[in-house]
This record gives structure tokens, sequence and C-alpha cells, in this order.
């Protein structure tokens, strides 16, 4: 009797570890930790930029108790800054953070959701890509290339660069060696520029060996960091190349299919949120260092001349145009994005500049 109770009793404790097994495999699934590898085009530990890559991974360790991690890697550290494109693309990391005009030679319609020239501010950008088609048409544009593009930051309005050259015509820019990207770029040699692409890491170094006369970075906050204002005479603006910069997160296709729905939107949402820190941030930052720039290194600011902007204007619908008319998926973008613009662009005038036109004496640049 005890032998049959025993057997009894050991059956039934069997069948119940057996069922609670089948119903806490979800669960067990669910608690594997995912490992991915981040790559950048960036410098290391440079703010906003390289340390938002950085923070986006803790963010998404953190939405998902440490399930899913991603390590990140500065630019050189485990592929060339401009690598990173295809690194991802062949699925040998599987996320990088850069910017979609770094791409140009591979996707020409890359380039207009980076920053295109007298085009949208970082705001118009965020409503192009969440409120109308911009993202839609991004995941088209990379699709062919088995990646899945996410907006992950914004730099704002950027400066127009620094200069060892005085800008007082267009036919100033005629032999000018400038480091300049993307739409910019083309804009720039259109007027008689030499563009020469370099990372950011040799940025200070050929400006100071006279590779390059004349080069744009970003704002206030990182060209101090940079220590331009040592190496070159003049810093102008507007940034009428870039304004409103978007950086970007881009993942392997079958990488991030391969996640748990949970695990895509908390992604997803890290990207959001990381174009939202990022642009708070630089906007405090770089009033702050702006101030600095004028005030303790007495660097010398100056406005492009208005006759200047008007033709770098004309030459950059003309590039628009031309870039368009080359590449099917340009062209549609290139439609959408003016169109788009106009929309917003008339709410702006009304709203925005008239604003800022308003209490714009309220801030001197000087005194």
């Amino acid at each position: 009797m005890k032998r049959r109770d025993f057997l009894k009793k050991a059956g039934a404790g069997a069948a119940v570890a057996a069922a609670a097994t089948a119903v806490n495999a979800p669960f067990v699934h669910a608690k594997k930790t995912i490992k991915w590898k981040m790559v950048t085009t960036w410098p290391p530990k440079l703010p906003y930029l390289q340390t938002g890559a950085v923070r986006l991974a803790k963010r998404v360790e953190q939405l998902s108790g440490g399930r899913f991690k991603i390590r990140v890697y500065a630019g050189g550290e485990l592929v060339p800054p401009f690598g990173s494109f295809d690194a991802v693309s062949k699925g040998t990391v599987e996320a990088a953070s850069g910017a979609a005009y770094y791409w140009a030679g591979k996707a020409p319609a890359a380039q207009w959701f980076a920053a295109v020239p007298f085009g949208l501010n970082a705001d118009g950008m965020a409503a192009w890509f969440w409120g109308g088609d911009g993202l839609k048409l991004w995941e088209e544009t990379y699709a062919p290339f088995n990646l899945i593009p996410r907006p992950a930051g914004n730099t704002g309005v950027q400066m127009g660069g620094w200069f060892n050259k005085k800008i007082d015509t267009i036919d100033d820019y005629k032999g000018l060696k400038m480091r300049i990207p993307g739409l910019g770029g083309k804009v720039v040699a259109k007027a008689g520029g030499t563009v020469v692409l370099t990372p950011g890491g040799e940025i200070f170094t050929n400006l100071e060996r006279g590779v390059i006369d004349a080069t744009e970075w970003v704002g206030p906050l990182h060209d101090k960091i940079m220590g331009f204002y040592k190496v070159a005479k003049y810093y102008y603006y507007p940034g009428w190349h870039e304004p409103g910069t978007v950086l970007e997160n881009f993942f392997n296709k079958q990488a991030y299919e391969a996640l748990p729905k949970e695990f895509q939107l908390m992604l997803d949402m890290a990207c959001y949120e990381s174009y939202n820190w990022m642009l708070s941030g630089f906007n405090a930052d770089n009033g702050a260092a702006l101030q600095d720039l004028i005030f303790k290194h007495k660097v010398k600011m100056v406005r492009f001349p208005e006759k200047v902007l008007a033709k770098l204007r004309v030459f950059a619908d003309e590039v628009l145009e031309e870039v368009a008319s080359k590449d099917a998926q340009a062209k549609k973008v290139n439609a959408n994005y003016k169109k788009f613009q106009k929309q917003v662009g008339t709410w702006g005038q009304v709203s925005e500049k008239a604003y800022y036109d308003l209490i714009a004496k309220q801030y001197p640049l000087k005194g």
C-alpha cells in the first residue's frame, strides 16, 4: 500500500512539474538575454553624438530589465567610421549610429533624411518623419540595403563653419578646400570649392596643416571641444547647409525582425526619446558654449553676406533637382520633402519666425 501511494504521489508530482515547465516555457524564453553590437561614425566620448548612442543602449537595457544589451563601439574601434553602413547591411554587427548623408554614394536619396540646405529645421524634420511621409520614405530608401532606419537625434540649426579665408562674395568659394558633407557639400562644389570628406577625429589636424581651408562640424559646443577656434580665423553663421541635422540609428533587418515585438518597441521608443533628448541638450549647451567662444576666446563671428546666401540658395535648388533627376528614389523623396516644407513653412512664418523677430533684440550677439 505504501509503495502504491508513493508511486501515485511521484506520478502526480511529475505531472505537476511537467505542467509547470510547459506553462513557464514562454517566460523562460523571454528571459533569454539578447546581445547586440552597435558601431558609430563618431569619435569616442563625443557629447550627444557618441554619448547619445551609449545612452540609448543603456536605455534599452533598462527598459528590457537587462534582457537586451547593446555594446557600443566608437568610430574605428571595431570598423572604420564610414564602414558602418556596410557592416550593418551585411550583418557583421546589428546596429549603427551616424548621419544619413554619409551614405550618399550608396543611396542618393539618403541625404534628404539628414539635412537639406535651406530646408527644414529640427521641428520640421520631426514633423515630416512622424506627421508626414518622411520615415516611411526613409525605410523605403534603406530597404534594398537590408537596413531599418530610425531618427535618433537632432543637432538643431548648425553653424556655418570655421574659415581661414574671408567670404565676402560668392567668388571667394572658388578654390576653397572645405570639409562639408551631404547636399551642402555639393552646393559648395557648385560654387567652385573643393569638398573634402573626413571623419570628425581628423578635422582639427587637417585644418591646422592647411589640408583644408575651412570646415563645418556641428555647433558651438562641439566646435569649442574640437578646438577649431585655435586654428581658424572666422566663425560663420547661419548654417544654411544644415538647418536641422538628423542623427540616425539603423539596424540590420534580420536582426531587428528576429527581436521579440516588445524589444522592437523598446528600441523604437528609445530612438524617439533620444531625438528629443539630444535636441534639448544641444540647444542648452550650444548657448553656453557660444557665449564662452565670444567673450572668453574672442572668436570673430561673421554672418554670411546676404548676396552670398542668396546665390548659395540658387545653387542649392539646382543641386536638389540635379541629384533628384539621376535617381528615382531621390526624385520621389525630394518631391515629398518640398511639398511638406511648403506646408509647414507657411505656418512657420506666422508662428516661430514672427515670434523670434519680435524678441530678437533681447539677445544681442555681443556686449
